[in-house]
């Protein structure tokens, strides 16, 4: 019983890890209007991860709101 919870739990730490990975990366995608509009929706809720990623990549960019 151990062992398939264990197997249970890593496949779904493994598919969470990857739908992070798609969110992230479909941030890193967006064109600078539409990252701007992101980053205005999470402003006041910077705390998210998705506030979090799109506010290092406009970091990244040297754009700001």
């Amino acid at each position: 019983m151990l062992k398939i919870r264990m197997k249970r739990d890593a496949e779904q730490n493994a598919a969470a890890m990857k739908r992070l990975t798609q969110i992230e990366t479909s941030i890193i995608e967006l064109p600078n209007e539409d990252l701007l509009d992101l980053a205005d929706i999470f402003r006041k809720k910077s705390e998210t991860a998705i506030a979090h990623y799109a506010f290092a990549e406009m970091a990244r960019r040297k754009i700001s709101l």
